[in-house]
This record gives C-alpha cells, sequence and structure tokens, in this order.
C-alpha cells in the first residue's frame, strides 16, 4: 500500500506538468497576464516607461477652513451645477467686448446690448430660476474668478451704475452681495479644490 501511495505521489505532479504544457487555455491565460513595457533611454542606459496617472498634492487648509464631509458632498454638487454657467458668463463676456468693439456708434452698442440682454433672457431665465440660493451665491463668485469681474461690475459696465444698485440692492435683501470677490487662498478654499478636480476631469 505505501508503495502504490509513493507511485501515485510521483505520477499526480507529473499529469500537472504535462496539463500544463499541452492545454492551449492555461497557456492562453498565462500569456494573457503578460504586459509589454514601453521603454526609454537616458545616458545610454535603457529603463522600463510607466505612464502614470497625474497626483494632485493639495497643501494643508487655512486656518479657520473646517472640512465636513456631508457639507463637502453638497458643495461638490452645487459648484457642479454652476460652474458651467460662470464658464457660459466667461465666453459672453468675450464675445460682447469684441463685438461692442466693431460697433459704429453708442447708440448701435446700446442696441445690441438691450438685444443680447433679451436673448439672454429667453435662453437663460428657467435655468436660472431653478437655481438655490447658495447655488446663487456661489455663481457670483465664480463669475468673478472665470472674468476677473464682480457680478456687480459686469452690470455697471453694460447696463449702467443704476441697474448694478437696483440688483445690488435686490440681491443684499436676499443676503447675497454682486460685489463678492473670489478668495481661492482664503473663504473660497474649498471652491477651488472643487474647481480645480472638474478641471482637471476628475469630477
Amino acid at each position: 500500500m505505501r508503495r502504490v501511495a509513493v507511485i501515485l505521489l510521483l505520477f499526480i505532479p507529473s499529469v500537472f506538468i504535462y496539463g500544463q504544457e499541452k492545454d492551449p487555455v492555461q497557456a492562453d491565460t498565462v500569456l494573457q497576464l503578460l504586459h509589454v513595457l514601453k521603454t526609454a533611454t537616458f545616458d545610454g542606459q535603457t529603463y522600463p516607461l510607466v505612464e502614470l496617472k497625474e497626483v494632485t498634492v493639495i497643501g494643508k487648509m487655512p486656518r479657520g477652513v473646517r472640512f465636513d464631509y456631508r457639507r463637502h458632498a453638497r458643495l461638490v454638487y452645487n459648484v457642479r451645477r454652476v460652474y458651467p454657467y460662470a464658464l457660459l458668463v466667461r465666453d459672453e463676456f468675450g464675445r460682447i467686448n469684441r463685438t461692442l468693439e466693431i460697433l459704429p456708434s453708442e447708440r448701435a452698442r446700446r442696441n445690441f446690448l438691450q438685444q443680447y440682454e433679451k436673448d439672454l433672457f429667453s435662453r437663460y431665465e428657467g435655468d436660472m430660476r431653478k437655481l438655490t440660493f447658495t447655488q446663487g451665491k456661489i455663481l457670483i463668485k465664480l463669475i468673478d474668478r472665470e472674468t476677473q469681474n464682480t457680478s456687480y461690475d459686469l452690470i455697471r459696465d453694460y447696463r449702467g451704475k443704476f441697474s448694478a444698485t437696483f440688483w445690488q440692492g435686490i440681491a443684499r435683501i436676499f443676503g447675497a452681495n454682486l460685489k463678492s470677490t473670489y478668495d481661492a487662498d482664503g473663504d473660497d478654499y474649498l471652491i477651488e479644490q472643487v474647481v480645480r478636480e472638474i478641471e482637471a476631469g476628475r469630477l
């Protein structure tokens, strides 16, 4: 009986070895696990070349800024909701300026701005009404980030001081401020981190 056991122990490994050599399925599996690395040569020496995804290292948060996961998740949602509108304002801002430069008279510029305002209202008024109060405040900040002009300044420059003062008064009633500026290293540090994640394609 002991001799039979020894023969089996010697035979079974040889069966597995033989199966690995002849089984095409097993051979294909082994080949699929292989990955051919690219190479790069520096100073006559060849090294394996591996492409890694970009990693963003964020420094210490400013003093007074506290991190709360739920509030941050809500902030991410709100920034993602309004950031496309801030980019839209930036693009429209450039388009308006280029058009105003080629118009021949002040009257033509005034008529153009009035018509442009009507067109914008017809296209985006419904979307703007759906924004929450918090999203509106974030949008005011992001407009300043993208255009380097506060919302108050934009209204004053294109619609006059009276309109800017009027809308600032309405905003102040609801606790907002059209003169709000964007502070990426201070009060708006967390918003800035979310925007950078969006720009990098990670959000």
